[in-house]
C-alpha cells in the first residue's frame, strides 16, 4: 500500500507540474474569429516604397519596424491623439505636418515600445531616429515622421532601430504592404489593409492603407496607427480638410474598450504621381470622388480594428436615430457601445435589453422613456416604455448567436442620428491585458 500511495503522489505531482508548464508556456496569438479570410491585394502606389525589418525592439523573430519612403512632391495630412500624455513622436509629427513637400518624406514606425511617458529621453530618441534616417535617405529631419506603439513608460532602445536602417533602406520596394502591416502589429491578431480607386477626369487614382489597433481603442482622433497612401494630386489644405472630415466619420466612430492611446496617429500621404487632375477644392466633383474612395478605405480599416478587438467574438453596430441632435445621438451610441454590461451580455449571447435602457439613461442625452424604441436587428424589442408585444426572449436569444449584430435605438425626439461600431467584451480581453508586459 505504501508503494501505491507513493506512486499516486508522484502521478499527482507530475500532473501538477504539467499543468503549470502549460499555463506558463508562450501561447500563439488566437486569430480573431471576425478576421477577414486573407490580407487584401493592395495596389501599387506610384511614388511610395516600403520595407520591414526585425530590429528586436521588444519582439523576437518577427518584423517590428516599418519604413515608407515618399517621392518628392508628396504632401501629408494627419490626425493625432488629443491625449494629454501623448508620446514624443506625436508631438514631433504635429510640428512637422505642414512642412515643405518638395524634398519627399519618410515614415518610420516601430512596434513593441510606445516611447510614451519617457520624458526628455523620448524626445532624444525621436531626434536620433530622424537624424539617422535623414543621413540614409538624404532627407531633412523635418520631413521624417516617426511613430511608436507598444508598452508605455519604458525607454525606447532606438539604437536597435537605427541599426536596422541599412537593411530597411536596401529593401525598399513598392510591393511589400503585407510585411509593413505586420511590422506595426502589437496585440493585433491579423494585419490590416484596405484599398479603393476613383476616376478623376478620365484618369484613375489609387488609395491603399494599413493600420494597427486591437486594444486601447476609443475615439479621440484616429484611435490607432494608420498610414494611407495615394498617388492623387491634391493640395495639402484640401487633403487635410478631407482627412479631418472623414476621420470623424470612421475612426472616431469606433470603440473597443473606451481607452484612448498615447500614441494615436493617422497619416495620409499623397505622392501626386497619378495622371489625374489636381484636387484643390475638397467639395469639387473631383474632391468628392476622391473623398468617397478615401472614406471607403478609412471605414474598412476602422471596422477591421473593431473586428480585431482584444478577445472579440462579435462585431456590433449601434445605430441611433430620432435624437434631439447628432451630438445627443452620438452620446447614446457610445454609452451603449462602451458599456461593459452591454458588451458582456453580448459576449454571453444574452439579449438583455434592460442594459441598453440603462445605457441610454446614463448617456446624458435627452431621452423620453415612454417614447423610445429598441431593436435587435430587424426585431422590435421594446417601445413606449415597455417590452414590445411581438417580442419573445427566444427571438432575441437566437439573434444574439450571430457574429454580426445591430442594436438600433430610436429616441423619437428629433432628426439627430449617429452610428458607432464596437465589439463584445470577453474573458480573453482580460487574459491579453493581464500579462501585456510579460
Amino acid at each position: 500500500m505504501g508503494a501505491k500511495k507513493k506512486l499516486k503522489r508522484k502521478v499527482r505531482l507530475l500532473k501538477a507540474q504539467l499543468k503549470a508548464a502549460q499555463s506558463t508556456a508562450p501561447q500563439a496569438p488566437q486569430v480573431s474569429p471576425l478576421a477577414p479570410a486573407h490580407f487584401p491585394d493592395l495596389p501599387l502606389i506610384r511614388g511610395a516604397r516600403f520595407a520591414a525589418a526585425e530590429a528586436g525592439v521588444r519582439y523576437k523573430g518577427r518584423p517590428d519596424v516599418m519604413l515608407a519612403h515618399l517621392a518628392p512632391g508628396s504632401v501629408i495630412a494627419g490626425s493625432f491623439t488629443r491625449s494629454a500624455t501623448r508620446a514624443a513622436s506625436v508631438h514631433d509629427a504635429q510640428e512637422k505636418i505642414r512642412g515643405d513637400a518638395t524634398e519627399g518624406a519618410a515614415i518610420l514606425v516601430n512596434s513593441g515600445n510606445a516611447n510614451a511617458f519617457t520624458g526628455a529621453q523620448g524626445t532624444e530618441s525621436v531626434a536620433a531616429l530622424c537624424g539617422a534616417l535623414s543621413a540614409k535617405l538624404g532627407l531633412p529631419p523635418t520631413r521624417i515622421f516617426t511613430s511608436s506603439t507598444g508598452v508605455i513608460g519604458e525607454p525606447l532602445p532606438h539604437e536597435r532601430i537605427t541599426g536596422a536602417l541599412d537593411d530597411l533602406v536596401a529593401a525598399l520596394s513598392e510591393d511589400v504592404f503585407h510585411d509593413a502591416a505586420r511590422a506595426i502589429m502589437t496585440t493585433d491578431t491579423f494585419p490590416k489593409g484596405a484599398s479603393a480607386s476613383a476616376e478623376i477626369g478620365g484618369a484613375t487614382i489609387q488609395i491603399a492603407g494599413i493600420a494597427k489597433g486591437s486594444g486601447m481603442i476609443a475615439p479621440d482622433m484616429a484611435t490607432m496607427l494608420v498610414y494611407i497612401f495615394t498617388d492623387a494630386k491634391i493640395t495639402r489644405p484640401a487633403l487635410q480638410t478631407l482627412t479631418t472630415r472623414l476621420t470623424d466619420r470612421s475612426f472616431n466612430c469606433i470603440t473597443v474598450d473606451s481607452d484612448t492611446s498615447t500614441s494615436d496617429m493617422l497619416l495620409v500621404a499623397a505622392t501626386g504621381q497619378s495622371d489625374a487632375l489636381e484636387i484643390t477644392d475638397p467639395d469639387s466633383p473631383e474632391g468628392m470622388a476622391f473623398a468617397n474612395a478615401l472614406e471607403q478605405v478609412m471605414l474598412d480599416l476602422a471596422h477591421q480594428v473593431v473586428r480585431d478587438g482584444e478577445g472579440a467574438t462579435k462585431f456590433i453596430e449601434v445605430a441611433v436615430t430620432g435624437a434631439r441632435s447628432d451630438a445627443d445621438a452620438r452620446k447614446v451610441a457610445f454609452a451603449i457601445a462602451d458599456s461593459p454590461l452591454v458588451k458582456t451580455a453580448v459576449a454571453g449571447e444574452d439579449p438583455n435589453w434592460g442594459r441598453i435602457v440603462m445605457a441610454i439613461g446614463k448617456s446624458g442625452a435627452e431621452a423620453d422613456r415612454d417614447r423610445l424604441s429598441i431593436r435587435f436587428g430587424p426585431h422590435l424589442v421594446a417601445m413606449d416604455g415597455q417590452v414590445a408585444p411581438s417580442y419573445a426572449e427566444e427571438i432575441g436569444a437566437a439573434y444574439m448567436r450571430n457574429a454580426e449584430l445591430v442594436i438600433g435605438v430610436d429616441l423619437r425626439l428629433g432628426t439627430g442620428a449617429a452610428t458607432v461600431w464596437t465589439c463584445d467584451l470577453t474573458h480573453r480581453y482580460i487574459e491579453i491585458n493581464a500579462d501585456y508586459r510579460s
